[in-house]
């Protein structure tokens, strides 16, 4: 039982400023196994007044202590390795396969990806007479989910401290071991006290109080479009920078000219990896309506190979989050029967021999319509719809009939085909033939998914303001 009830408050572990503690529920199980201290207004408060007294120093620091900071953490997490995989498993039911070699695997990678960034970047831009300074925005209030824990509060903590930038993190209340670890991680990196701060509680509170403060100049939130909306139009009346990265139902279109069985297949991995928990899951399978019969039969193979079970056995597929989580999911794999699409396999209840925890069956609907609930609603579970379309056209038109933009994929042999179609899908991230995720290119979305961008050099300018002081040079 893990019982973490304090919070990371300028370098120390301090207790709450009003004690209250939450369960952290194992979704594996439905039961308890741990605690967090949850915060409130006065936590942030203190916080921020930490961030904001560390901020002037650690901006001014140079170049190459800040790289050494970064060297520091990555290293330290490689220690940590092992701790922060069992962590992820713990409060989120990722199998150990996924939560270790994976998810907690991405924390050292994003501190490293920022360590090379910023090795060669120029804070500074002559432009004839004038200089374009690149200046660290200020203090920064970070609200992570809980799908993707160790990868969103890393893609968003490593650039911002890279630049010059302090922290305030609130990570989900529903899966906070894993913040814990990297509290404790940069803090045995040895980072000057305030520069970067941890404090658990709920949305409703510790994040609506981030988002409203005055001291923080920035708010990054990662999570539901609904929860985005919220921070924004808390964040207002102090006009701070906001940056989203928000939901998505990604359409995957399959080219009459692709391999279909390794289009298909990597298409149903990569919608039941983390149990359908990913915002870039290509949940819109989108494919010529003369081979759907032969694209069912293979997805119906590939999505009942990802069988459900215990993740401390190192199963294929651990549950979902959690009860609500669950319920969403049933309710859409309903909604989907009732609607009239065609249930290839899985549908609704607990895997068989499952009777406890928030485990789901891998589903496959096919002759699903893009005005179904299934193929509109963001499910954020092992649920995919197989959409049928007569020509190219139709099949962009259904690919961006959506609120969302965050990613698409493509599926083609020729690859300047796969091009064409990817060029005229309205999404920030599009793969190709399946290729897997990179953290040196911009991650972000286009539409209702959110604003900004995260990943490599371009998150770096998140966390910059532009100064420009002309007649910086002598003219002539």
């Amino acid at each position: 039982m893990r019982e973490h009830l304090k919070f990371f408050i300028n370098g120390q572990w301090v207790a709450p400023a009003t004690p209250q503690v939450l369960p952290v529920i194992n979704p594996a199980t439905g039961t308890p196994n741990g605690h967090i201290a949850v915060g409130s207004a006065a936590d942030v408060d203190a916080a921020v007044k930490a961030a904001r007294d560390a901020f002037p120093g650690w901006a001014a620091t140079p170049k190459a202590e800040r790289l050494a900071a970064l060297d520091r953490i990555a290293l330290e997490f490689d220690r940590r390795l092992d701790d922060m995989g069992v962590a992820i498993r713990e409060e989120m039911g990722a199998p150990q396969w996924l939560a270790r070699d994976t998810q907690a695997a991405l924390g050292p990678r994003h501190f490293r990806a920022a360590f090379n960034i910023l090795r060669d970047y120029e804070f500074e831009e002559i432009k004839g007479t004038h200089c374009v300074m690149k200046e660290p925005i200020g203090v920064c209030g970070f609200i992570t989910p809980w799908n993707w824990p160790v990868h969103q509060m890393c893609a968003k903590t490593a650039p911002a401290l890279a630049v010059g930038c302090t922290v305030i993190l609130k990570p989900s209340e529903i899966a906070p071991f894993s913040a814990q670890i990297l509290a404790e991680i940069i803090e045995a990196a040895g980072l000057p006290p305030g520069v970067f701060n941890l404090v658990f509680g709920e949305g409703p509170t510790v994040g609506a109080a981030m988002s409203s403060h005055p001291g923080i100049d920035m708010i990054s939130i990662t999570g539901s479009t609904r929860a985005g909306i919220e921070v924004a139009r808390n964040a207002a009346a102090t006009v701070k920078r906001v940056h989203q990265e928000l939901g998505g139902k990604s359409p995957n279109i399959v080219l009459e000219d692709a391999d279909l069985k390794a289009a298909v297949t990597g298409g149903v991995n990569s919608v039941m990896m983390n149990s359908g928990q990913s915002c870039r899951a290509p949940t819109r399978m989108l494919v010529p309506n003369k081979l759907m019969d032969e694209v069912c039969a293979i997805a119906r193979e590939v999505a009942e190979s990802w069988t459900p079970g215990d993740p401390a056995a190192n199963s294929r597929m651990g549950p979902v989050i959690s009860e609500a989580a669950w319920q969403k999911v049933q309710r859409l794999i309903g909604a989907g029967i009732e609607e009239g699409a065609t249930l290839v396999t899985g549908g609704p209840g607990r895997p068989e021999g499952l009777s406890e925890g928030y485990y789901c069956k891998p589903t496959v609907f096919s002759n699903v319509r893009n005005d179904m609930a299934i193929a509109r609603e963001e499910i954020f579970g092992p649920v995919l719809s197989i959409i049928g379309y007569d020509d190219e056209d139709e099949a962009v038109r259904i690919a961006n009939d959506t609120e969302y933009g965050l990613g698409g994929y493509v599926q083609s042999q020729n690859l300047e085909h796969a091009r064409r179609i990817a060029g005229r899908i309205r999404a920030g991230y599009i793969s190709l033939n399946n290729a897997g995720l990179d953290i040196t290119v911009p991650f972000g979305g286009y539409k209702q998914s959110g604003n900004g961008r995260e990943f490599g050099e371009h998150a770096f300018g998140e966390f910059l303001e532009l100064k420009s002081v002309l007649g910086y040079s002598p003219a002539g």
